[in-house]
């Protein structure tokens, strides 16, 4: 034994024999205590359904019984009957408020949802009740001044279009609720109803399964009444809460002259559609497919054997293990071929850019030369579905398909938009906001220099590059103004010196310099951005020039990366929601000059800062005349705002 252990051991022998007490196991002590008594029984009782559906822990409701997931039922009329529908018009006339549920699409509709103050009725379509009658009935009521709530006026809107004219009238509890909390991931009835009436309601899914609820819903079905009516039951109890709140966080007006107006202009969207011409379509997969088969062959020449190339755990053995490249880094299955790994790896090695390649041209071909097909409709277009309430910014997003992701990076991706055509007799008009989401910095930072130089309409970016590279504004090269052109792109998405570096391949220590000149440049910028993290610090959110709020919690995380992520998003969060605010004031004006001014001409996409137009070929002047007024007086800043005009038969030559 060693002196040491020993000596410790005579020392301290007291001390030892005690913590090997404590530390040992009694068995033998008297306890008069069942072990039956233990036994918890289920733990999926309907308390803990409740509970669980508070929290969203929709992964365990399939341990639940039906019992459990029994809710209290809601006292509602559910009719065919004509005298009874009528009887209810007449009773929300006299109310003058109500709220409307869709039950079903138009074309498919079942029936609407009504509730006003205590009573809720399923006015089905049946017999002498038709889908045309019911239309009537609702614009009657609008006619007559009742203020109607609904969850979602888009719904409305493809349900029956005359209700456009009494906008002022309609209140739509979802768009609410997602500008009180646009983190969420739905605003449907079950999420108000939690939220504001602390009411565990079962949701659409859980009704319907993937059905959708016109095929499912029938009288008899106690839980499919149920579920329509609360369709209208929630937004009309929840609304004066919704409301209330709205006005607390001071955005009301911002939904007012913002996000309502909005949707009628993204449904004339979704209505217009935008056509695809399918030969051209066809033409581009078998140009994609000609060039994926060249890059296959050159990867297997360049690998010495054929392998699976969307395979990442063979194409880790190829790279890291036959042809022994660097940047190695293993994980449970294999090596990583991230895409960040293979940027570092491809200026070095031509079959990693040939990869890299491959891998962009495959996903072009499955989501837009194959996938694009799929959306065809009858009349030869593309409806894609507009969404207002999905992202944290205030930004529009689209699906069925998503025309918000077409790359225009590489010349393939860009080509998609070839097959993009308007209809005979017009020509697509494209116009683009420049530098928004600078000008909006420039404006919320009030910094002197950038603003001046936008006054002065100077090359921002070349001027940029002077200061930052202490180069003279003659010398600066196409190379030096494109790295200043990422700075300043980068500032806007509170870009880290790590970032910066990666995407000018420069150190780290260059691109950290680089965002120090940058704020020596322009002070004001670097205080704005500090001030915005303090406050987001301090208040837990951030807001837009139009008062969008913004809620930041990572910056309370105890977690390091996810404070950083909050206080990069606290940095742009501002600009991005103001520039995404001044694109839908531009959107909401356009589309009503080319109404009030009876052009045929109509607003089909918007896509990021970009707006386009199907302009008949005599409008052509008009359209562009309205596009400068509207947009580049959708925002009175301290710096002008400027936009970019094209056009062409194609939407690849019109951009």
């Amino acid at each position: 034994k060693p002196a040491r252990a020993k000596n410790n051991l005579q020392e301290y022998y007291e001390q030892a024999i005690m913590s090997k007490d404590l530390a040992t196991i009694k068995k033998d002590c008297d306890i008069s205590y069942d072990f039956k008594d233990a036994k918890i029984g289920t733990l999926f009782t309907k308390d803990a359904y409740q509970l669980f559906k508070e929290l969203e822990l929709k992964s365990l409701f399939k341990y639940f019984g039906e019992e459990e997931k029994k809710e209290e039922t809601l006292e509602v009329v559910s009719t065919f009957d004509l005298g009874e529908i009528e009887n209810a018009f007449a009773s929300i006339k006299e109310e003058g408020q109500a709220a409307l549920g869709i039950i079903g699409v138009s074309g498919n509709c079942k029936g609407i949802s009504l509730t006003w103050r205590d009573n809720t009725v399923l006015a089905l379509v049946g017999g002498f009740v038709t889908e045309d009658y019911l239309k009537e009935k609702i614009t009657e009521l609008l006619k007559e001044g009742t203020e109607l709530i609904v969850l979602d006026y888009k719904a409305l809107l493809h349900f029956s279009e005359e209700v456009r004219e009494y906008e002022s009238q309609i209140q739509d509890v979802g768009i609410q609720a997602y500008l009180l909390n646009p983190l969420q991931s739905a605003y449907d009835y079950e999420d108000i109803a939690r939220d504001y009436l602390r009411q565990m309601l079962p949701s659409r899914k859980e009704v319907c399964g993937k059905k959708a609820l016109e095929e499912v819903f029938s009288q008899e079905e106690e839980k499919t009444v149920q579920m329509a009516a609360y369709l209208s039951y929630v937004p009309f109890h929840a609304y004066p809460l919704v409301l209330e709140k709205l006005r607390e966080a001071e955005m009301e007006e911002l939904y007012l002259t913002i996000e309502r107006p909005t949707v009628a202009t993204l449904y004339d969207m979704e209505k217009y559609g935008i056509t695809v011409e399918k030969d051209a379509l066809k033409e581009y997969g078998d140009q994609l497919v000609g060039r994926i088969e060249e890059l296959e062959k050159n990867i297997y020449e360049q690998a010495g054997k054929t392998f699976n190339i969307n395979s990442p755990k063979q194409l880790g053995v190829i790279l890291f293990e036959d042809l022994k490249m660097p940047f190695a880094k293993k994980t449970k299955t294999g090596y990583s071929t991230s895409a960040d790994i293979l940027e570092k790896l491809a200026p070095d090695y031509p079959i990693v850019s040939n990869i890299l390649e491959y891998r962009q041209l495959t996903k072009l071909k499955s989501t837009y030369a194959d996938g694009l097909a799929a959306f065809i409709q009858e009349d030869g277009k593309i409806h894609s579905i507009f969404h207002q309430k999905v992202t944290a910014t205030g930004r529009l997003s689209s699906s069925d398909p998503n025309l918000q992701n077409i790359p225009i990076r590489m010349p393939l991706g860009r080509a998609i938009r070839k097959v993009f055509v308007p209809d005979s007799g017009y020509v697509f008009v494209s116009a683009d906001y420049s530098q928004i989401e600078l000008r909006v910095l420039a404006h919320m930072a009030g910094d002197t220099h950038l603003i001046e130089a936008y006054q002065h309409g100077e090359d921002i970016h070349r001027m940029t590059a002077s200061q930052v590279f202490g180069v003279p504004f003659e010398e600066v090269t196409p190379l030096l103004r494109r790295s200043a052109k990422a700075v300043n792109f980068g500032i806007v998405y509170g870009i880290s010196a790590f970032g910066l570096s990666q995407d000018l391949k420069i150190s780290r220590k260059e691109a950290s310099e680089y965002i120090d000149k940058y704020f020596a440049t322009y002070p004001g910028i670097k205080t704005y951005l500090d001030g915005n993290v303090a406050f987001a610090k301090k208040e837990g959110y951030v807001k837009t020039l139009y008062g969008r709020v913004r809620p930041i919690p990572e910056l309370s995380s105890s977690n390091f990366m996810q404070r950083s992520f909050g206080e990069r998003v606290a940095m742009n969060s501002s600009i991005q929601g103001t520039a995404a605010d001044i694109i839908k004031i531009a959107m909401i004006r356009v589309s009503k000059r080319l109404q009030e001014e009876k052009l045929a001409s109509r607003l089909i996409l918007q896509i990021h800062d970009e707006l386009l137009i199907e302009t008949k070929e005599d409008e052509v002047e008009e359209v562009r005349k309205i596009l400068k007024e509207e947009m580049m007086g959708a925002a009175d800043l301290k710096v002008p705002l400027s936009i970019d005009i094209e056009e062409g038969k194609t939407w690849y030559e019109a951009k």
